[in-house]
Parts: C-alpha cells; structure tokens; sequence
C-alpha cells in the first residue's frame, strides 16, 4: 500500500519525522507493508514544496541545514501561502507540526478542521488544536471517516493517550495526575540537586534550549495546563479549556522553599491533575511537595511521567525518559501506522455513539 504524505511544518519535530521516515522505510515496507512517499512540505521560512512523484527529503533536509530555501524542488505552479499549499498537495496524510497558538490553537486548528473535512487524515504534534477543538476535530474526521490522531501532544512519543484510550477498554478513569512540562521539571531539578536560583537555573535551561527566550509558557504553567486539558477531554469525556485550569506556574519560585521540602524528605514538583467531581472533571496545575516514596517525585530534569487511577486498575503509571524531537517524531510515525491500520474507524464509531448519548 502507497500513501503519499504531507509536512505542515518544518521545525526540530517536522525534520526529525523527515529523518524517521527516510530511515525506516525499509521497515515500514517489509514489515507493514507500507510505501510512503512526501509529496509536499510547507515551511515557514524556506518555502513550500509540492511534487506528486515525491520530494527528495535528503535534499530538502540539507537545504534547510544550510538555511535555504526548499522552492527549487518545488514542481508546478507557486505556491503562495500555507492555504494555497494545502488546497494544492495531493496528500492522503497530513503530518502537521507548526508552532501551538495557547490562545485559540489558530491557525492550525483551522488548518486541520479543513483537511479532515476535506477526507484527508490528520497526524499532529500540535497541542493548540486537541486543546481548542478536540471534540469539533473528532466530529468532522468521524463524519468524514477519516483519522485525527495527536499521540504526541502530551508526551512526546509515550503512548500515553493510546494506553488511556485503547489500552483500558470497560475503566473508567478516576483521575489523572503527572509532571508534563520537562522545561519546569528540569528547573525544579537544578534548583534542588545543585542549589541554583530559580534565575540560575532558567538561565541554564535557555542555554541548553530547553526553554524559550520567553518561557511565559512554561514557567507560568500555560503548557501543563493545555497537556492536562487534552487528556481529560479525550481520556475523562471532559470538556475544558486550558482556560478551565486552576493554574499556578513556578516563576519566582524560591530556593528556600526547595530546600525546606528536601529537609523533610519531599521534592517540589509542578503537578498536573485532572479528577473526576460528581458529573464533573476538574483539572489543575500547580507546584506541590511530593514525598519522595510517590513515583512523581522521582523523575528529575527532562523527563515526563503519568499516573492514571481507574475503577479497577488502582494505578497505572508510564515514564518517558529524556524526550526530544525524535520522541515526538515518534510518535507522529506510529499515528500514522495506526491510522494504515484502520484503527481509527473503531475510535470514530466510538465517538459518534457517545455523541448521540449525549
């Protein structure tokens, strides 16, 4: 079987997918049975990029290294703007990567609300649209029979969603609760193993990459309040909005406070948690003193951890250990496989039936 794909989206995420799909294309024919060929990227900076018999990746992936531009590989007419690439490229899959919008998921929520419509799969990376639309998102794509898949959302390449969904059929899923931004985790860390300031140990964070110029997103839990929304909405029939969380981020955390936790054997960690309240699901996002016998206060710098409770599993946690675009590659890769696989008619039938529950 051949699927001609699409990039959306060329950053660290975007070309470490390219990397993937070019080194284990071997694999995914001899094992799987599946050609893939890209036939059209779209960047923000260095163009776009259609052609129906397949893009070069190594070239494209080169060209972008050297900061210039992929249009010379481009075949046909000019592709103007990211609109007019996608009413133009004759993908099956869409892989979309382009930068969250915290605010309303825009314009990628607007990007793949159009592609599903249009019966074309959709794989992202992106929180903003799970986060804005995730229930609109999964109406079109179940209507259109078509797969919306967003494994690396929460934590990277972890299938955090997959297990919670797929993995627990008949549990119910009591609460939630996790570390989620690797950027605060690593601050918190540095804070307490190596008794940096809190703007010692951003400092260091930002120098490393890890954290933005502007880390408003993470330091002030905006992130971690996005990741939770997306796994109450889709693991607890919840309807939030990052906007919903009781949020509170770790800017200005002192090195005191650190230091008071660790002399009583605890660790201060940003804590997400999403629980069910009656008929409600509410979700919250906040530094806490973890003692150091829960599973939440062991996982230090970078690394992601989630612990589901259900009505009859009392706890299920997964780890993902150092994440990075490869991870988040990852995991875009194995939606993709899934979707080949036809799982996503069973999710979409699934949706349709709780809709009209409701």
């Amino acid at each position: 079987m051949q699927w001609n794909v699409a990039l959306l989206g060329f950053g660290n995420v975007g070309r470490a997918l390219a990397e993937l799909l070019h080194a284990k294309a071997d694999d995914l024919r001899d094992e799987l049975g599946l050609t893939i060929r890209v036939v059209g990227i779209s960047t923000g900076r260095h163009g776009h990029v259609i052609d129906k018999m397949g893009v070069n990746l190594r070239t494209a992936l080169d060209a972008v290294q050297h900061g210039s531009p992929i249009t010379g590989l481009h075949q046909g007419r000019t592709i103007e703007d990211t609109a007019h690439f996608l009413a133009e490229c004759p993908a099956t899959l869409v892989f979309e990567s382009i930068p969250t919008n915290p605010v309303d998921g825009l314009p990628a929520l607007a990007y793949d609300f159009g592609l599903l419509e249009r019966g074309i799969h959709v794989v992202t990376a992106n929180k903003g649209p799970v986060a804005f639309g995730y229930h609109e998102l999964s109406a079109v794509a179940a209507r259109s029979e078509v797969g919306f898949f967003f494994e690396s959302t929460v934590m990277d390449g972890a299938p955090v969603l997959g297990i919670g969904r797929e993995g627990l059929p008949a549990a119910q899923i009591q609460r939630i609760r996790g570390i989620f931004n690797s950027t605060t985790n690593y601050i918190l860390t540095r804070m307490e193993e190596e008794s940096l300031t809190f703007d010692q140990a951003l400092a260091e964070a930002q120098k490393i990459g890890i954290a933005e110029t502007d880390p408003t997103l993470d330091i002030d839990g905006w992130d971690a309040s996005i990741k939770t929304v997306i796994l109450a909405n889709v693991l607890m029939g919840a309807d939030l909005r990052p906007a919903d969380v009781d949020r509170t981020g770790i800017r200005g955390m002192e090195l005191s406070e650190v230091k008071q936790a660790a002399a009583a054997g605890e660790r201060i960690r940003l804590i997400c948690s999403a629980m069910r309240e009656g008929e409600q699901v509410v979700a919250r996002v906040a530094p806490e003193r973890v003692p150091l016998t829960d599973s939440l206060a062991s996982v230090r710098g970078t690394t992601s951890i989630v612990d589901y409770e259900t009505d009859i599993l009392p706890r299920l946690t997964v780890i993902e250990n150092d994440p990075g675009p490869k991870t988040t590659a990852y995991g875009m890769l194995v939606d993709m496989i899934n979707i080949a696989r036809g799982r996503h008619t069973a999710i979409n039938e699934n949706f349709l039936r709780k809709m009209e529950e409701v």
